[in-house]
């Protein structure tokens, strides 16, 4: 089993508010991905999901799943993302969310090339 570890993860208020203060912005139908250069050398992941968003718990969690093993296998430079939740994901298909996630990293990959 596979599991993210803690120097990957958004852990703290602190961790989040440095992202949201001057955040880069990529907005899909199911997310609005936001994401800050670090200086720590890799990329670190927070999800933000809110009941609000996503009422059902288990669709929370899948979805919470669905990113994290998306994000464990791209290779990304140094950078802290927050994953907002649209509403409308949870009806969204694995496949299809996959899918959409690939687009997504390279996006965000493009903006750090040089």
């Amino acid at each position: 089993m596979f599991a993210l570890k803690k120097t990957q993860r958004l852990l703290t208020k602190k961790d989040y508010n440095h992202v949201f203060e001057q955040a880069k912005k990529i907005v899909t139908s199911e997310f609005i991905v936001l994401f800050r250069e670090n200086n720590l050398g890799y990329a670190r992941l927070g999800l933000a999901l809110s009941k609000k968003v996503i009422a059902k718990a288990h669709d929370r969690n899948r979805i919470k799943r669905l990113l994290r093993e998306s994000f464990r296998q791209k290779e990304l430079p140094a950078v802290d993302v927050v994953f907002l939740a649209r509403q409308g994901v949870a009806k969204q298909a694995n496949s299809i969310i996959n899918a959409r996630m690939g687009k997504t990293w390279n996006k965000l990959i493009s903006c750090y090339e040089k």
